[in-house]
């Protein structure tokens, strides 16, 4: 008896799938590259937004730390704004300290420029001058012999008040010029800074030639007792005075007439108090030698106008 033959024998073509391939061993049918956080009602991850990361219970309600500020402090500058504002700070601080020791340098050699004399400046420490000089002015001296007024002595540059009296030449309220000296040529002495009155000869019987008010003896004498001091002139130079002053500075022992090279300068122009600091500073310097070296100690200066050395 025959038996019709199957309809799904397996001689039978195989019928090809439409639709995708399922994955063996259980794999996901899900696109490759596509997460199981990226999945949601739209199927994919907005372009751009990071996952949200849930670290823990807190996270949501634990604000993040917050600098103290104020409104009274102004507007909010980040650090590294603040940092740059200092360094900027610093430098123009720098830049002023710089330019001002530039600046004082710059003037102090313009001044011996014009002055030949260094320091071109001397602060006046007593009264001696007064009053057409006062204590702590400071005063600009010059070379004797760059702009010598008229009638100066020789080549000296100096004009005495014998002569300024004759040709009509004043300086500080008087005649004649203000020098600064160094006494008896010492330039470890402080200078002095007085008139120069008239000019005497070596060897010079000066006492007639002197103003009367001005000296304390009758005569010229070998010795101080004996007579007026420093007479017979024992060298050339220029007998001197302080304008307040009762007595000449030969006269008192202050100086021997004064070589033209003892004189530092003329006189030329004061400036009323600027002299302070100056002497201020000496005097500090005064102590701590007096202190550290006694045996080198400044001697009195009773009549001294003028610089500390």
């Amino acid at each position: 008896m025959g038996f019709p033959d199957d309809e799904g024998d397996d001689d039978a073509p195989a019928e090809e799938s439409s639709g995708p391939a399922k994955p063996e061993d259980g794999g996901s049918d899900e696109p490759a590259g596509q997460t199981r956080e990226s999945r949601g009602t739209g199927g994919e991850q907005p372009s751009g937004r990071p996952s949200a990361v849930d670290s823990g219970p807190d996270a949501a309600t634990t604000p993040p730390p917050r600098e103290e500020w104020s409104e009274t402090d102004g507007p909010r500058e980040p650090p590294a704004r603040r940092a740059d504002d200092e360094e900027l700070g610093w430098q123009i601080f720098v830049y002023d300290v710089v330019s001002s020791v530039l600046a004082v340098l710059v003037v102090g050699a313009y001044l011996y420029a014009v002055s030949g004399v260094w320091p071109p400046m001397v602060a006046v420490e007593s009264r001696s001058m007064t009053p057409n000089m006062q204590v702590n002015d400071l005063v600009f001296v010059m070379e004797a012999d760059r702009f010598a007024g008229p009638g100066a002595h020789g080549d000296t540059g100096v004009v005495t008040a014998r002569t300024g009296r004759e040709v009509g030449y004043r300086s500080f309220g008087g005649p004649g010029d203000v020098i600064v000296y160094q006494r008896d040529g010492n330039p470890r002495q402080v200078p002095i800074i007085h008139r120069a009155m008239f000019w005497v000869e070596a060897g010079e019987n000066w006492y007639d030639r002197a103003d009367p008010a001005y000296i304390t003896a009758e005569e010229c004498g070998e010795t101080p007792n004996e007579g007026l001091r420093n007479c017979p002139a024992p060298h050339a130079g220029f007998i001197t005075k302080g304008d307040s002053n009762g007595r000449y500075d030969q006269v008192t022992s202050l100086s021997r007439p004064v070589k033209p090279e003892w004189v530092v300068g003329t006189a030329e122009v004061r400036v009323p108090g600027l002299g302070w600091i100056r002497l201020r500073s000496a005097a500090a310097n005064d102590t701590e030698t007096r202190t550290r070296h006694p045996a080198r100690a400044a001697p009195s200066r009773p009549e001294a106008v003028g610089p500390h050395p």
